[in-house]
Formats: C-alpha cells, sequence, structure tokens
C-alpha cells in the first residue's frame, strides 16, 4: 500500500507536465488555426491627410496580375467589375521552409472556377503581385505572417507595407523592403502611403440544404 502510494506521489510531477504540454498544444493549435482560415484583406492607415482618409478601410483586390485598392467612383460606384477580391490564407511554399518566420500566402483569383495564386513581392519593382509558381518563384515569395497580437499581415519579419497613388482613386499596394520610402523604386510625383493589413474573416452565408432534406420537404408537402 505504502509503496502504490509513494509510486502514484512520484508519478505526479509527469502527469502534471503531460498535461501541461497538452494544453499548450491545444492552445498553440488555436492560434494557428486562423492561418488556414480564408481571409479577406484591408488596408488602415493612421495618417489624417485628404489621401490617408482616401486609402482608409479600402478593401485589397487583385487584378491583371497586382494587388490594388477598391476606391467606389462616380463610374464604379462598387468598384472596377474586373477587380476580383482578396481571399487568402497561408499555405507553406513548395521547396521552402522559412521554420517560424511563416509561409508563404495565397489567393483565389476567380471564384468559378475557382483558383488559386501565390501572392509574392517583385523583387525589381516592389509591387505587390499574383501568379502561379512559375510566376512567382523567382520574386520574393515569403515569409509571410501576422503579429502577435493585432495579426495584421506582415512579410519577412515586418510591417513595410504602402500604398502607391497612379491616379484619381487608383491605389496600387506594395512593400518597402529597403525601407526608404520606395525613392528609387518609384517616380517623385507619385503620392505614396504607409499602411498595415488587416485580415477579416469573411461573411458566412446560409448553407444549402442537404438534398436528402429537399427530398423529405418535397414528399412531405405532396
Amino acid at each position: 500500500m505504502v509503496l502504490g502510494i509513494l509510486t502514484a506521489i512520484a508519478a505526479c510531477p509527469a502527469i502534471i507536465g503531460t498535461t501541461e504540454a497538452v494544453r499548450q498544444g491545444q492552445k498553440q493549435n488555436a492560434k494557428e488555426k486562423h492561418r488556414g482560415v480564408k481571409t479577406n484583406l484591408f488596408v488602415n492607415c493612421s495618417t489624417a491627410t485628404r489621401f490617408g482618409r482616401e486609402v482608409n478601410g479600402c478593401e485589397v483586390v487583385l487584378s491583371e496580375g497586382k494587388l490594388y485598392l477598391s476606391m467606389p467612383s462616380a463610374e464604379f460606384p462598387d468598384g472596377r467589375p474586373e477587380d476580383h477580391p482578396f481571399a487568402g490564407y497561408f499555405l507553406p511554399y513548395p521547396d521552402q521552409n522559412w521554420g517560424r518566420a511563416g509561409e508563404g500566402m495565397v489567393s483565389t483569383i476567380s471564384d468559378d472556377p475557382p483558383q488559386l495564386n501565390w501572392i509574392y513581392i517583385d523583387k525589381d519593382t516592389h509591387e505587390v503581385k499574383y501568379g502561379d509558381r512559375l510566376t512567382s518563384e523567382p520574386h520574393a515569395v515569403g515569409p509571410w505572417d501576422v503579429t502577435k497580437v493585432d495579426r495584421r499581415v506582415t512579410f519577412e519579419g515586418w510591417e513595410g507595407f504602402m500604398a502607391v497613388r497612379y491616379g484619381p482613386k487608383e491605389w496600387a499596394l506594395y512593400f518597402d523592403r529597403d525601407d526608404d520610402g520606395l525613392k528609387d523604386i518609384i517616380g517623385e510625383e507619385m503620392s505614396t502611403m504607409e499602411v498595415v493589413l488587416v485580415r477579416r474573416e469573411r461573411k458566412q452565408g446560409k448553407p444549402a440544404p442537404p438534398d436528402n432534406e429537399d427530398d423529405q420537404g418535397r414528399k412531405s408537402g405532396g
């Protein structure tokens, strides 16, 4: 009896350690679950200027190989019809292992048919673009990650995103890899704004009823 009690006492630290490890694993899994959830992207800008107010809260969209900010205009009050809202998540990039630094990032480029492309930073122009593996591979494809608290998007471990104005109501997304305000990348006549990228979970629509429920409904109704 005494031996049994001593054995149980000796085993307690191991049991407690195992339980704590399981709890920590569950917490980590819950934290990481968001990485595979398809989200939309929006930009926030804290600068209280005319252009700052113009870009703040805009949704990120994909069009013609690049990422832009969606803005209503007199011609397109609901945004340009060719724009596709960013709808993506984190995914390991083939033959790349950044460890805890992050992963690759993908987005749908169309709803029908559903198709994914990689999001990357053009190594020459610093534009944020999208493309298949063959297109993206020569450029900077990651690591993409999020900040610990607010889960804002980061690239290569920091937030260097900028919006560049091409014209009225036309802003493209860039990443300032050299941390110099893109001075050697864009012309002096182009306006720039520092922005942060915020992920928002997509709105869940009402699911379609299973086929057997439809059959039962028809049978009971007639």
